[in-house]
């Protein structure tokens, strides 16, 4: 691969705690991560991402940073760390780390020196806002977790920002100090081999300096007419994130990926679906990000319309940027239970990751998803997540995607040898990795042949042309010279195919005979030498 590897890349996301235990603790670690790597070559990813795995309390998981150059003892030492990445590079794997930069551990030495006093030299690195005149806070931001995004310290005498938990203060990037920090954390990882960054709700970084109230949620976002299980979902953040002057600050961290070789970054864009788009466009725009990485695919719908119009969309509004597509990760239910009532979940598994790594951009893979892993149905007394504990039992939470990887049927799926963080159920514990080893027909080989049929292919690469067919069927053209259709239905369709050549690729079921193409319920083919193929239903 060249300096442009992440262009068309698929990436795999490994959750640390819930990959490999290798310590005998019941949580997963960096020495376990290296243990499957050759899982991961042989899968036929091109990188794997790891989620947070630096020193934290663990009160969101790792996503409250207590020290950002050091790995935290529940996954190892820096040694074990740099063992994985030269392994990784060995097998032909490049290593992407999350950054989340945006907010630290209320932990973190830099906030215990900031909330001290107002005159430190570190006071201003968090946001601070004096009280109303009333005592409350200064203005209506609400946090992504519930309540408000500002807490009263008794010693400042201030409120501070937390866009997530309180024990998560948002740091100042008004303040340039703050932005040269954090250059000098990236750096430190770029040094030690690193070839990219995940980087966390990277629209969050800068704020509202004037601190002005956010409005309402337009009402047409609104799914229904009912109050939002979250409030967070009621408001327009307009003013407490996604900030005009955020741009700048991702060309600064652009310009030091630069100084290296084959580096890349991506960010995840936390806005709702009418705004992503833009955002996404705006953020992969000249020398900022490389990448994006979308909500957009994360949730319910499914429906071909609503694929074509996110990708459609996307190259639309930002024809030199670059999106990165996935359909489950860390923090939604996975899509194999989104998406059931369509189909078995097989057959959905398999459309789906047929669909997926035929989308012009890179491509993000959650763990377990190349087995048709499903939801694990969490019970109150498991839970481990804060949003599941708050906003229980409408939203249970994010435990039920995070639950140990499964690759044997033995007890605890060949995780640990002890009981683990969150249970392996048994519906988990069905959809192993040994069950499914080259065995024909199994979802773990699918992904595989068509992993390996994307990267020899113009899947990779770039154009796509959309034919104009009803639903259920999305169908397009890629690098003008293959035609990818799918039936997003439980039912049988059928076609008339004109200028095109014979079915290639993994098979979806389809049969191509005299010119017509028949794809049983949630079936798809691929079809060769089709520059110039209509669709006519």
């Amino acid at each position: 691969m060249d300096g442009e590897w992440w262009r068309g890349s698929v990436t795999y996301q490994v959750y640390p705690r819930s990959f490999q235990d290798d310590s005998g603790d019941g949580i997963g670690d960096l020495k376990g991560i290296t243990r499957r790597l050759p899982y991961l070559a042989r899968l036929g990813v091109d990188a794997v991402w790891l989620s947070p795995i630096f020193k934290s309390p663990m009160a969101d998981m790792g996503y409250d940073v207590s020290d950002y150059c050091d790995i935290d003892p529940l996954f190892g030492t820096l040694a074990d760390f740099d063992e994985l990445v030269a392994t990784a590079h060995g097998l032909g794997l490049k290593v992407i780390i999350d950054q989340v930069l945006s907010h630290s551990s209320d932990r973190h030495p830099f906030f215990a020196e900031s909330r001290a006093s107002r005159d430190n030299p570190r006071a201003d690195w968090y946001v601070w806002a004096d009280a109303k005149p009333d005592g409350g806070p200064p203005n209506n931001w609400i946090s992504v977790f519930g309540g408000s995004a500002w807490e009263w310290d008794t010693r400042r005498r201030q409120y501070f920002l937390h866009n997530f938990l309180i024990s998560q203060p948002d740091f100042n990037f008004h303040n340039p100090a703050v932005q040269d920090w954090a250059l000098s954390v990236l750096r430190f990882w770029l040094e030690r081999g690193v070839d990219g960054f995940r980087l966390d709700t990277v629209n969050y970084y800068v704020h509202d300096a004037d601190l002005r109230d956010n409005g309402p949620a337009p009402a047409a976002a609104r799914k229904d007419n009912l109050p939002a299980v979250n409030p967070y979902d009621m408001q327009d953040h307009v003013h407490s994130k996604t900030r005009p002057e955020n741009l700048a600050w991702l060309e600064r961290m652009r310009a030091l990926l630069d100084e290296y070789d084959a580096r890349t970054m991506v960010g995840e864009v936390g806005d709702p679906s009418w705004r992503a788009v833009q955002v996404m466009a705006e953020y992969t725009a000249a020398r900022r990000l490389h990448m994006a990485y979308s909500f957009d695919m994360l949730g319910p719908d499914f429906t071909a319309e609503h694929f074509r119009s996110r990708i459609r969309d996307f190259f639309t509004g930002a024809p030199d940027g670059w999106p990165m597509w996935a359909f489950s990760n860390h923090d939604v239910i996975r899509h194999v239970s989104r998406w059931e009532k369509f189909g078995n979940h097989d057959a959905v598994a398999k459309l789906a990751c047929a669909m997926l790594l035929s989308f012009e951009g890179s491509i993000c893979l959650y763990q377990g998803e190349e087995l048709g892993q499903t939801e694990t149905d969490i019970l109150y007394e498991e839970l481990t997540d804060p949003p599941g504990f708050k906003f229980w039992p409408e939203y249970k939470g994010r435990d039920g995607c995070r639950t140990p990887m499964v690759w044997d049927g033995s007890d605890h799926g060949g995780f640990s040898d002890v009981k683990p963080w969150l249970p392996v159920k048994a519906p988990q514990l069905s959809r192993n990795v040994a069950a499914q080893e080259g065995v024909a027909g199994s979802v773990l080989e699918f992904y595989r042949a068509m992993l390996a049929f994307r990267r020899g292919s113009v899947l990779a690469g770039r154009g796509t042309r959309f034919l104009d067919v009803p639903e259920p069927v999305l169908a397009f053209t890629r690098g003008g010279g293959m035609l990818c259709v799918f039936n997003l239905s439980a039912g049988e369709v059928s076609m008339a195919v004109h200028g095109a050549g014979g079915l290639t690729g993994p098979d979806g079921g389809a049969v191509l005979t005299g010119g017509r193409l028949r794809l049983p319920p949630l079936g798809f083919a691929f079809v060769a030498d089709a520059g110039d193929a209509a669709l006519e239903m």
